[in-house]
């Protein structure tokens, strides 16, 4: 069965980067959406960003556009998140998650453990 294992997390000051990874085992990725959540305390979790199967479409929140940027290399089954510009109010906790489309169902099994993000001076 999929299990999807996140890493790359850690603690960076404002204006840093930090690349995130969300490895799939189990199953291919192939044929499925990746999308990366985060929950930061006291909030909801909120999806971030999505891309499709092929990695040829992919959407983003307001909040991230232009510093982060998702990608995936199918053959390592493996799909990424790299943040530039961090902000303080990007500290949460983030999970990748993988979907039968962007905003669709996910699918059995389908959530990470999450990694934590921490952007602090």
């Amino acid at each position: 069965q999929l299990q999807l294992v996140e890493s790359g997390g850690g603690l960076v000051h404002p204006g840093g980067s930090l690349r995130l990874s969300c490895a799939a085992s189990g199953s291919t990725l192939d044929y499925y959406a990746i999308g990366w959540f985060r929950q930061a305390p006291g909030k909801e979790r909120e999806g971030v960003t999505c891309i499709n199967s092929k990695g040829g479409s992919t959407n983003y929140i307001d909040a991230v556009k232009g510093r982060f940027t998702i990608s995936r290399d199918n053959a390592k089954n493996t799909v990424y998140l790299q943040m530039n510009s961090l902000k303080p109010e990007d500290t949460a906790v983030y999970y990748c998650a993988a979907q039968y489309y962007c905003s669709g169902p996910l699918v059995p099994n389908g959530w990470g453990q999450g990694t934590q993000v921490t952007v602090s001076s």
